[in-house]
This record gives C-alpha cells, structure tokens and sequence, in this order.
C-alpha cells in the first residue's frame, strides 16, 4: 500500500513561517529575548536556546491550514519549552497565529473544545496566582494567558462564524438561483405547451376544412361542386390566415401593444357548430349550463371544436352530437360521433389533439376520456367550476 502523501502547505503558510523564523533569528543576533537571563524560571541562559522552539514553531505555521490540530499541540510543546528559555518575540507570535487558525480551519468539535479550554485557563491564571500570592500583580498572569491564547481563539471563532454564514448566503443564493432558472424553465416549458395548444385548435380547424374539401374538388369533376368547395377554402383559408396573423402579432409584441385576441366562450357554440355544418358535419348542439368561469369556457369551447375537427376528419357518415351539461359543480362535456370502419382519414392528423385536449382537462383539475363505445367514438371531458370569473 503506497504511503500517504502529506497535502502541500499553503503558500500563505509557507511566507509566515519563513517571516516568523527569519524574525527570530534576528532577535537572536540581536540578543533580544522576551525576558532577563536573571527570571527565575529561565533555566537555559543564552539566545541560542530559544532556536529549537522557534524552528518547531514556524514548521507548525506549514500546517496551519492542513493539519491545524497537530500543529496546535506541536505548536503549544513548542511553547511551553520556550518560557524555560529567554524566550523569542517570533515563537510567541508564531504561537498566537496557529490557535487562531486551528480555530478557524480545524473541525467544529475541535474549535468548539479550544474555546473552553483556553477560557478555563485564563480564568485559572487569573484566579490562582492571586488566591496565592494576594497581590494584585498576580493578576497579569491571567492578563497574558488571555492575551496569548483565549484572544486568537476567540477571534478565530468570530473570524469562522462570519466565514460561515458568508458560505451559507452564497449557497442561498446558488440555491435561488437554481430555483429562479428551474421555474423559469418550467414556465418556458408551459407557455410552449399553451401556445402549441392555441395553434393547433385555432388553425387545425381550417386547415382541415380545406384539406377534406380540396380533395372532393379534385376527385369529384363537377363545377357545382368544386365551386362550392372552393368557396368553402377560400372562407376557411381567410379565417385561418387571419388567426394566424393575430396569434404571430401577440408572439412578436414586446412592448404590449397589441392586444390578445378575446378568449372564445361557450356563447360562441352555435358559430362554431354552424361552421361545422358548412364544412359538411351534421351536427346537433344541447347545452344546459349557467355561467362558467373564464378558464372552463375557454377549455369547453377548444375541446368541442378539436372534437369537430376530429369529426370532420375521421368520422363515418351521421350525426354528430354535442351535449354540455353543468351539474354537481362542474361541466359535463361529451361529444359523439358515428365509428366504423375506413378506408383512411379524410384528412392527416398527428394526434396532438387528444394530448391538448387533455392536458386543458388536466390544468383545470378535471377528466378527459375519449375512444370508442359501441358504434360511436366519444370525447367526455369533466370540468370543475372552481375559482376564475364568470364568462
């Protein structure tokens, strides 16, 4: 098994760690040490005994960041050996700097335990000295064992917790901002979806119209007849083109200018069953209802007329049925057509029109069904009339 390699200390670490025992050699040459050679705990007299702390200390600033528990322990030996020398300016400093960073980059736990501890400790040196010497002086003791040690702890714990609820505001907003783009996206998704529904039941209509009566123009070698299917073309194909337009100007406006086109409504059934009847369907229209909200009669009325248009295009010969009934606080929708057997449709489809029909249904909380029973092929749709305005 390959060794472990250490982690490279941190440039910043490496410039502090060579600043900190540069300085300390100089203040060797210089002969300048924190205390007299006459202090009664200086138990080895001269400058040069102060080099191995001060060499130990400045290894431990390399890893300040990497191994900041080590280096604390390391760091504090260190230390404790050099109060029996003449002591070095650099080690002390050295000494402040990695408690201040085993606060802030050590683990929770560990910063958490280094606060207690060097609290207790200057408590300690400030009420033991004086309960046995009674002198004011023996005050100081805790003074500098709080100054060295409790300080850099706690001033890395209040650099750590400013740290962190920096990192916690940047993930906020990360977090926002994913949110804020998956909503937009969503909202994206949704407008597509709507505006693919309002072209289709708008143009699909007509588009068929013109497609079952050019065929019959084409097929049938009569001028009665291919006069009127083209009077038909020409009417659907005017319609078509001007909902077309209307729905390209609302795409394009930017500035709102234009104004939508009104929504259609259930008072617009009997227009679109007659249009259904000069394209050729036979068509009987039964509605019993009051007032529905603005959404169910929107959703109604593209729902009987992708219905027809289906109709117009798949249905065998007969009578096409349209009932809407309002009971139980929703509308009750079904639209009959005869089923049978064809050699093909009348015109092409992609099947788009089962999956808006649907999905109108399903915006609104309500059901959609639509296949065969018995001879007949039916769409039933239940919409709730729940909030919007009436229309």
């Amino acid at each position: 098994m390959p060794a472990r390699r250490l982690p490279r200390p941190h440039r910043f670490d490496v410039r502090i760690a060579v600043g900190g025992l540069l300085g300390g050699l100089l203040l060797v040459v210089a002969g300048l040490g924190t205390r007299p050679s006459s202090d009664p705990i200086t138990l080895f007299d001269g400058p040069w005994p102060v080099l191995p702390p001060l060499l130990v200390t400045a290894g431990c600033e390399l890893m300040r960041r990497t191994a900041p528990r080590a280096a604390l322990l390391t760091a504090t030996a260190a230390f404790c050996a050099d109060l029996v020398t003449q002591g070095s300016l650099s080690t002390l400093l050295m000494f402040t700097d990695v408690m201040y960073a085993a606060v802030l980059y050590g683990p929770l736990a560990s910063a958490r335990r280094i606060q207690w501890i060097t609290g207790l400790l200057t408590v300690a040196g400030t009420l033991v000295p004086f309960a046995v010497w009674r002198v004011p002086e023996a005050l100081l003791i805790g003074v500098v064992v709080g100054v060295v040690a409790y300080g850099p702890a706690a001033t890395g714990w209040i650099v750590r917790d400013h740290r962190d609820a920096a990192e916690a505001a940047r993930l906020r907003a990360e977090q926002t901002a994913l949110l804020a783009e998956i909503d937009r996206a969503q909202a994206v998704t949704a407008e597509r979806a709507r505006m693919a529904r309002e072209l289709h039941d708008m143009v699909a209509n007509h588009l068929s119209a013109i497609a079952i009566h050019s065929t019959a123009a084409l097929s049938i070698d009569d001028p009665d007849t291919s006069r009127q299917a083209l009077s038909v073309i020409r009417e659907n194909s005017v319609e078509g083109l001007a909902e077309m337009r209307r729905l390209i100007g609302i795409l394009r406006d930017d500035g709102g200018e234009c104004e939508p086109a009104a929504a259609p409504t259930l008072e617009g059934l009997r227009s679109l069953v007659d249009g259904a009847r000069a394209n050729g369907l036979d068509v009987t229209l039964d509605a019993d209802h009051g007032e529905v909200p603005t959404p169910v009669g929107l959703a109604a009325y593209r729902i009987v007329q992708e219905s027809l248009t289906n109709a117009l295009k798949h249905a065998c010969p007969g009578r096409v049925t349209v009932g809407l009934v309002q009971r139980d606080g929703a509308l009750d929708l079904r639209v009959g057509s005869p089923y049978g057997r064809r050699d093909g449709p009348r015109a092409p489809g992609s099947g788009a029109g089962l999956v808006g029909m649907r999905e109108r249904a399903a915006l609104l909380g309500g059901t959609f069904a639509a296949g065969p029973q018995g001879s007949r092929w039916t769409v039933h749709a239940v919409l709730p009339l729940v909030g919007g305005e009436p229309a």
